[in-house]
């Protein structure tokens, strides 16, 4: 009988391998699908760190600077942070930049940590990655350009993303302690996103944007898709800023002052539900300041009581837009969209 039961625990053991290294491999060749084909590798507005491979080999771990500036990848559920469930903000082993929040921490069970949604978007960028013969897409910090894991279209609804990144290339620190030091995120939309980003990039405070769509249904759409009204999303900006400079609500006052919120799916020319003003608030205190604004608007000289049509919902997911979108005022100010 103790020989039964020990080929029975080897076989159990054996089978328990087998289905972790499965998971492991399905998520490191994983060739996804349409979605992943058409993701959109547009870079954000955002100030780049400089530093040679030499000077970040003295600062970091052996295992650290292999994973992040010699794209390795660390075994199937040795890293640190695979199964841990804390409260706080994973930042940049490398710089320190805030890459993802707790609260966007899932189990994926692929032995890497999994998240469905960035801290923002602006703070990383997107590579193919055709290494071992597969197609990939390469995630890294846009700040100092780290190897971080890779992206994947097999994440939880309403984005259908997961993130796969390596432990060593994060740092995970409370959320007492983040909230000290990490910026703020606003997502806003206001008719046609090029000179909406400028407008608000110009901001003192304003660390870093990106644009893109938010508030739809359709997983990475197209711009010609959003441009349909069939996708449910809306332009939008996303940006990152220090609290410490620039309040949310001195931000929304000016998001309110570069556009008309009596407009109701249009700005100007530009008509559709694609162009509708609406903001995306990321935590119930951001909702009470633009519930609170909003309220007030109709009784300033401006507005001289119309109704103030401004969406305040939940923000859910944001897709990037194409990279001829990115930074567009600054590139093209003769082709962009007038801005107040």
């Amino acid at each position: 009988m103790t020989r039964l039961y020990q080929k029975i625990i080897i076989l159990a053991i054996s089978l328990l391998l087998g289905w972790a290294g499965w998971k492991g491999l399905n998520a490191f060749f994983y060739r996804g699908s349409s979605e992943l084909s058409k993701q959109n590798f547009g870079a954000a507005n955002v100030k780049k760190m400089n530093k040679s491979k030499e000077e970040w080999k003295k600062e970091l771990s052996p295992e650290q600077f292999r994973i992040m500036f010699e794209k390795g990848t660390e075994p199937a559920f040795s890293g640190k942070y695979n199964n841990f469930w804390e409260e706080g903000v994973y930042f940049c082993a490398a710089c320190g930049t805030p890459l993802f929040r707790s609260e966007d921490k899932y189990d994926h069970g692929t032995g890497w940590p999994s998240f469905k949604e960035p801290f923002s978007e602006a703070f990383l960028e997107y590579h193919n990655d055709q290494s071992f013969g597969v197609h990939r897409i390469e995630v890294r910090c846009a700040v100092c350009g780290g190897h971080l894991g890779h992206l994947f279209p097999d994440g939880p609804k309403p984005s259908g993303k997961h993130f796969c990144i390596n432990s060593a290339a994060l740092n995970f620190k409370p959320k007492e302690e983040a909230l000290k030091e990490a910026p703020e995120v606003a997502t806003l939309a206001a008719g046609c996103f090029w000179g909406v980003e400028y407008q608000l990039s110009q901001l003192p405070g304003v660390i870093a944007t990106v644009v893109g769509y938010s508030g739809g249904e359709t997983i990475n759409p197209t711009y010609l898709e959003v441009c349909t009204g069939k996708t449910g999303h809306a332009e939008a900006v996303q940006l990152v800023f220090d609290p410490k400079v620039l309040s949310y609500e001195v931000l929304l006052r000016k998001y309110f002052a570069i556009h008309d919120p009596t407009q109701k799916n249009r700005q100007g020319p530009d008509v559709g539900t694609n162009y509708r003003s609406a903001i995306f608030y990321h935590n119930e205190q951001q909702r009470q300041t633009a519930e609170k604004i909003k309220a007030e608007l109709p009784q300033s000289k401006t507005y001289s009581s119309k109704k103030i049509v401004t969406e305040i919902v939940p923000f859910k997911t944001f897709f990037r837009a194409e990279d001829y979108h990115q930074m567009f005022y600054q590139k093209n100010p003769e082709r962009a969209c007038p801005i107040k």
